[in-house]
């Protein structure tokens, strides 16, 4: 049997429904070679199912069987018997001949992502990086210390960030700046924005939150900026100041909340969904529920913070050690910081629904924002068994509150046992796209912090990560809303990791980022990440060649004026090609060919296929690659849709044969190619689907 002609995935040509309900009846598709099989079995939970050939179609046999989903999670895979007398087995490795579990298979019955997620293109923005649309509400330089250091207000828009303190250095980016680009974002082509932290804290990162209630003024709106600027003594620090009087007056408060529902509503106006970054692992000690720099004390309307008072109704809410009294209390940080107070949600039912409430809060009227990202998800709680336990109750209480609302967790490492359909729908996906991605490319890691020559261009490492590892992570439906990034917040940007340079900002220049790079590889990287299942998700700046080492030199301002217009474009192109060709968003993937430095792959449904060439080589190189395990016709006519090489890229179609089946490209050094086949295309050669197709029901 010709075993590269076996498929089966979870994608609706092959699963239907592929969300099922719990206890719907099932239908289940196989495909193989024409008239090539004696018998298929689907194993559906251990026990066999013969299956049925219902229809030929071109060179395939496809194969069906009806189950019942039940309640639980089930597992499957398929045997299959040739009429040559070979026999195969078939899970998410594709033909093999021994049963593997964590291949099989899976399908969690009620399990549902939102719709809107699938393929969606996610545009990331750390806001006060972004743009600067209110300058009222910028930090004043001294307005308060953090870290032993008074805060500074940056005056040059172009400056790096400072390597030590940049947490405390404030370009005065807001929501209003977010405001007045949302055309730009919409003619960009991007289908959501997600949000790193907007609410009240003190750092310009703001993963350290001091009222989950509220928007931070900083980033909302000032209406009332009464008191002084803090003095250089630690005693005036604990009085009522400027950055008292903007984060707890409540006037304040709600002009930012009104502020950000405004930017909501302007969002969705234009088809654009809003996502917003949870922190409810740990907070800040400036938490209203700590205050360990009494910042709230004595304050109308709040409590005495915990560190403040034993006596404070948010003692329960951290771990503290020792009872010495006046109170000087020990707490559990996170990762031991101090400035970081891990929340202590088994001591404290009222924490965990108050965060609940939040949850549920922010994803409903006026708000409407369409979702949460969980920073450091896995981490919340001090058990695995709480931690799952509260998923459950967040994925319970946001979905009543917002059924289309998405849930994605930060997560390293395998997350399969919170993607049952029960806790998050789906991850930041760096370890099934951004580190092979990564490697493939230009041998790093995605910190800078390391080069292995003997990763790049490794494209068997590459697909066995992105296909195979990842398989034992992902159903489709998480799969297909998965956070595919380049670069984000917390890694150096993926253009200065093709300068295949090590270290950061605090070991070299800052600039020594923006020399040595290669646009040609980060335009293959792009090609990859708009073409790949999950959600192609844009850091800001990446777009127009902005350039970084890791954290804090990766949130660099974006550059207004100064962008590189020729990869705005190139992304404007791939998004839209992206967005137009529905295989890429919701279609099957296959493995086409993997050599040093050059990889194939085809993204393909019952009447469209497209094949996307990789050559990272730095010489040109000519291939022939066997396009029929992607159902495209022996004689098919491709048109290529895009190229991009060294020398820039094109959009222009330019028409290629296949020959029996294979497909002949010759690829210039460090280049990428999209080749399309479109059954319904009249420029199309006579194809199978074109006559053949028959639905399947």
């Amino acid at each position: 049997m010709n075993e590269r002609a076996f498929f089966h995935d979870m994608t609706l040509d092959y699963l239907r429904p592929a969300e099922p309900d719990k206890n719907r009846k099932v239908d289940i598709r196989f495909r193989c070679r024409r008239a090539e099989a004696s018998e298929i079995i689907l194993v559906w939970k251990g026990e066999r199912h013969p299956m049925t050939c219902s229809e030929t179609s071109g060179e395939f046999d496809y194969y069906d069987a009806s189950v019942n989903a039940g309640e639980e999670p089930a597992s499957y895979y398929f045997e299959i018997e040739g009429l040559d007398g070979s026999f195969f087995y078939y899970d998410k490795r594709g033909a093999v001949t021994n049963i593997m579990e964590s291949m099989n298979f899976k399908i969690y019955p009620g399990l549902s992502t939102p719709k809107w997620a699938k393929g969606a293109v996610i545009y990331q923005i750390f806001v006060e990086r972004f743009c600067n649309g209110d300058k009222d509400n910028d930090v004043v330089s001294g307005e308060y210390s953090y870290y032993g250091r008074h805060v500074q207000k940056v005056e040059d828009w172009g400056k790096y960030p400072d390597p030590q303190y940049d947490f405390g250095e404030f370009y005065g980016g807001d929501l209003k700046g977010v405001m007045d680009k949302l055309d730009y974002l919409k003619d960009l082509g991007i289908d959501a924005i997600y949000f790193n932290p907007l609410f009240v804290s003190p750092s310009c990162h703001k993963y350290d939150t001091q009222d989950y209630d509220h928007i931070d003024p900083h980033f909302g709106k000032i209406v009332d900026d009464g008191g002084s600027v803090l003095g250089n003594n630690e005693h005036d620090n604990k009085k009522a100041t400027k950055y008292i009087k903007r984060v707890t007056d409540l006037r304040n408060l709600e002009a930012s909340d009104k502020l950000f529902a405004e930017l909501v509503s302007e969002a969705h106006k234009r088809g654009i969904k809003v996502i917003l970054d949870g922190v409810f692992n740990h907070c800040g000690s400036f938490n209203k529920w700590m205050d360990r720099e009494r910042i709230y004390e004595n304050s109308k309307g709040y409590e005495p913070g915990a560190y403040v008072s034993k006596d404070s109704p948010y003692h329960d809410f951290f771990a503290f050690t020792g009872d010495a009294w006046p109170y000087n209390p020990h707490y559990d940080g996170w990762w031991g910081y101090d400035t970081l107070p891990k929340l202590n949600y088994e001591g404290s039912k009222k924490l965990e629904e108050y965060i609940l409430s939040i949850g549920r809060k922010w994803v409903s009227p006026p708000y409407n924002a369409d979702g949460w990202r969980l920073d450091v998800a896995a981490d919340l709680g001090h058990s695995q068994e709480y931690n799952h336990y509260f998923w459950k109750r967040f994925r319970e209480e946001v979905k009543k509150a917002n059924p289309k609302a998405i849930i994605l967790a930060e997560q390293y490492g395998p997350a399969a046992s919170w993607l049952r359909g029960d806790e998050w729908d789906t991850v930041m996906n760096y370890d099934a796209f951004m580190e092979p991605v990564t490697w493939f490319l230009t041998g790093m890691d995605k910190h800078s912090d390391e080069f292995k020559p003997t990763r790049i261009g490794n494209a068997r490492e590459f697909f066995d990560t992105m296909l195979y590892i990842g398989g034992e992570n992902f159903t489709m439906p998480s799969l297909y809303t998965a956070m595919n990034e380049l670069s984000n917040h917390d890694h150096s940007r993926f253009l200065t990791r093709t300068s295949q340079k090590v270290g950061r900002s605090s070991t070299l220049m800052a600039s020594s980022a923006n020399t040595g790079i290669s646009k040609p590889v980060m335009r293959e990287a792009v090609m990859i990440q708009m073409t790949w299942p999950g959600a192609p998700t844009i850091y800001y700046g990446d777009e127009v060649g902005l350039c970084g080492f890791t954290d804090p030199d990766n949130r660099r301002t974006y550059p207004w004026g100064n962008e590189d217009l020729e990869m705005l474009e190139y992304h404007k192109k791939m998004i839209k090609i992206h967005k137009k060709h529905k295989e890429f968003s919701e279609g099957s993937i296959r493995e086409l060919y993997a050599d040093f430095n050059f990889l194939a792959y085809g993204r393909f449904n019952r009447t469209a296929a497209s094949v996307v060439v990789i050559n990272n080589n730095d010489y040109e190189v000519t291939k022939e690659i066997d396009v029929m395990p992607i159902g495209i016709p022996k004689d098919a006519l491709l048109t290529q849709i895009m190229l991009t090489d060294g020398m820039g890229f094109i959009d222009n179609a330019v028409d290629v044969r296949v020959k029996d089946g294979i497909l002949t490209v010759t690829v210039s050094r460090k280049s990428g190619i999209i080749l399309r086949y479109d059954s319904t295309s009249p420029r199309s050669a006579e194809g199978f689907w074109a006559d053949n197709f028959i639905s399947f029901e």
